[in-house]
């Protein structure tokens, strides 16, 4: 009886084994990979995430392309992505383990079908229209979102086609100085754009260049108009150089001359091999608007950014000129610096377009006039000529 209860208990125990490795059951995957080739491709890492559970794995593919990967938990859900040189190729989700026979990913990570589509997708997107095939082979998902992408696309084409012909309208009219069509172009572009800086500081030339032509109120308020423009162009673009300049010239001639000069010296700042032109800039017009000491402030702080800057020297030469008084004997007498800065305009450019205005203030203020001032050039002529 003793010997028949221990064979009843290990029968019992038997089943109990087999039981446990029936539940213990895994599943397998398995699928092939193929290159743009349409062969089998190599070394393609196949990842494996259980999502149920946390469990990840990993494998390869073989020379041939194939690759299997079993003893995975039955039952789970997994996703499964394939990665070529670094990037995702494929991934498919929600895919279930199985008793029995390994289940077989067809069509999983075909290297070749991936890159026909994707050139399908590039071609869409430059034309925006949606192949037939390539819709087929999208998810509804997919193909809405997608549809959304084409039609975003689209919409920003026909926004930059818009904004270019608004731009370039305002740039053929700016070159035949119809101001007022160009501020329309580009008024216009800046509706269609307002982040582009170019729009703006043309929109502002566009105003300067309108006010030479008006008087008056309107004058002012095309004047207003582009310091408006400038003020918004700096606002985007606060370093450059260029941009302060012309805001500080548009300033001046509104006769807001510590205005115009703190732009002009932030350009300066900004840019100081430039120092002396912007100076420069200021000067002339201060003096073209009448303002002849602070064009003489303005040209000589010119000439001590830039000593080299020759048309500085000459226009604070001729600015100071007209501070010259007379003795009672009807002598000249030239302010301080007048002489000096006519000198040194003839040092620079002993030939250039102002060397005979200089030597008529010179002349003019009672200076010695030097004769051995000579065109440099004109010494080498004559030295090829003896030879």
């Amino acid at each position: 009886m003793l010997r028949m209860l221990r064979k009843i208990a290990l029968m019992a125990a038997a089943c109990l084994v087999t039981a446990g490795l029936a539940s213990a059951q895994m599943g397998t995957f398995t699928g092939k990979v193929i290159g743009e080739d349409g062969k089998g491709l190599q070394g393609v890492i196949i990842k494996i995430e259980r999502k149920d559970i946390k469990g990840n794995w990993q494998t390869k593919t073989n020379k041939k392309g194939d690759w299997t990967y079993s003893g995975m938990p039955v039952p789970g859900q997994f996703t499964i992505t394939c990665e070529h040189n670094g990037a995702v190729v494929d991934q498919l989700n929600g895919v279930r383990s199985q008793m029995g026979d390994p289940v077989e990913l067809k069509d999983f990570c075909n290297v070749q079908k991936a890159a026909a589509k994707r050139k399908a997708m590039e071609q869409a997107a430059q034309t925006g229209q949606m192949t037939q095939e390539l819709a087929k082979e999208m998810s509804p998902e997919q193909r809405a979102a997608y549809e959304k992408q084409l039609k975003e696309r689209s919409a920003q084409m026909q926004k930059n086609k818009a904004l270019n012909d608004a731009y370039n309208a305002g740039m053929t009219a700016m070159q035949a100085k119809d101001f007022q069509t160009a501020i329309d172009s580009f008024t216009k572009a800046g509706e269609i754009d307002p982040k582009q800086v170019a729009v703006w500081i043309q929109l502002a030339q566009a105003y300067d260049g309108l006010s030479n032509s008006k008087t008056g109120a309107d004058k002012d308020a095309a004047l207003v108009k582009a310091g408006e423009m400038y003020t918004k162009s700096l606002e985007m673009q606060p370093a450059d150089a260029g941009l302060h300049n012309n805001f500080g010239l548009v300033l001046a001639k509104q006769k807001k001359f510590a205005e115009a000069q703190a732009e002009l010296e932030k350009a300066a700042a900004l840019d100081p091999p430039g120092g002396g032109k912007y100076m420069f800039n200021l000067g002339a017009v201060l003096i073209n608007t009448g303002q002849t000491d602070p064009a003489i402030v303005a040209f000589k702080k010119a000439t001590e950014l830039d000593p080299k800057y020759a048309p500085a020297w000459f226009q604070y030469c001729s600015a100071l000129s007209g501070k010259m008084t007379m003795k009672a004997d009807g002598t000249p007498v030239p302010p301080e610096g007048m002489a000096a800065a006519c000198e040194k305009y003839l040092e620079l450019e002993p030939a250039g377009p102002n060397a005979e205005g200089a030597k008529g203030l010179l002349a003019l203020a009672g200076s010695k006039l030097e004769t051995s001032y000579q065109n440099p050039d004109a010494k080498k002529g004559s030295a090829k000529k003896k030879k």
